[in-house]
């Protein structure tokens, strides 16, 4: 197989963790937006998302797609209520503290982290995914002056893998709807842009940041639940996705949501590109030497305003 079809197949593999990139980013970058709190157990709460997924998919008899199905729906709302706990029971008695509550989430991390070991064990466990059937994709090369299409061998893809990027658009649509286009999105953008302000129109701040928080981490356990069928469910699987996403909030701007998806995207593909042709690890490497050069030349990422 030529390079153009290895490249292609690469660059399937990097949309799909660029989907989960997204959501998992989308989260953190939301809270920042709003809250102004860095949360460091945002990988945690991608990992209890896989972790329940896993209880769920595993408890429910029947057709795998019975148990993904509940689990899609129930393991976000199970890790937001938490997150949204969380937020009530100690960000908000350290009243959003910048210092402190990098040192809470921190604390919240290792609980989440040390309740899972001892709960669910320190084995990766796979998730069925619903669907996985096996499609060729062709390819398009140009003979004798004239197009011609052929299906060069290994070049394929899975269903599955095509709905999470699917399901990914979607729900990031979702969330530009509810942020642009409804009432509880006004008041977070309201939030976001004065607290006093806020408080003095009446819009209860402390509510606002409890949900806020809970969608946040609710999106992450989303990503979890997606790609949990193609990778395993792992009590320490929450280490890369909280380091990627805070190189592409800190790429595409510290709240601003259009930025954060543009850099998931390019981080995500060449994320896929570059560990298929040479090893993640040049990849991670890279993406934080991106992330330096973006902090030394546009501080303030790519969409993202100076302070003033």
């Amino acid at each position: 197989m030529e390079l153009g079809p290895y490249l292609f197949l690469a660059s399937l593999e990097g949309a799909v963790t660029a989907a989960v990139l997204s959501l998992t980013a989308v989260g953190l970058s939301l809270v920042f937006g709003v809250m102004r709190v860095v949360n460091v157990a945002h990988g945690e709460f991608f990992m209890l998302g896989a972790v329940i997924a896993w209880w769920i998919a595993t408890h429910i008899a029947g057709h795998p797609a019975i148990g993904f199905a509940v689990a899609l729906i129930a393991a976000p709302l199970i890790v937001g209520a938490i997150a949204a706990l969380a937020d009530m029971t100690v960000l908000k008695r350290i009243d959003y503290d910048p210092e402190r509550t990098i040192v809470a989430t921190i604390g919240l991390l290792y609980i989440l982290q040390q309740a899972t070991l001892m709960t669910y064990g320190p084995d990766a466990r796979p998730v069925e995914p619903p669907f996985n059937a096996r499609i060729a994709l062709p390819w398009l090369e140009f003979a004798d002056g004239r197009p011609q299409v052929y299906w060069p061998w290994g070049l394929g893809t899975t269903t599955y893998k095509l709905a999470v990027i699917g399901a990914a658009v979607v729900v990031l649509l979702g969330v530009w709807l509810l942020m642009t286009r409804t009432k509880i999105g006004l008041v977070m953008r309201a939030t976001q842009l004065d607290r006093d302000m806020a408080l003095a129109f009446g819009i209860p701040v402390e509510r606002v940041y409890a949900i806020v928080f809970g969608l946040g981490a609710g999106l992450a356990a989303l990503a979890a639940v997606l790609i949990v069928p193609i990778q395993q469910a792992h009590y320490l699987m929450g280490g890369d996705p909280l380091l990627l996403s805070f190189i592409v909030v800190i790429i595409g701007g510290l709240g601003s949501l259009p930025g954060t998806v543009l850099a998931a995207v390019l981080i995500g593909l060449s994320d896929g590109i570059i560990s298929v042709f040479f090893s993640p690890t040049l990849a991670k490497i890279l993406a934080t030497l991106l992330v330096a050069l973006v902090l030394v030349f546009r501080p303030q990422g790519l969409f993202g305003t100076r302070a003033a």
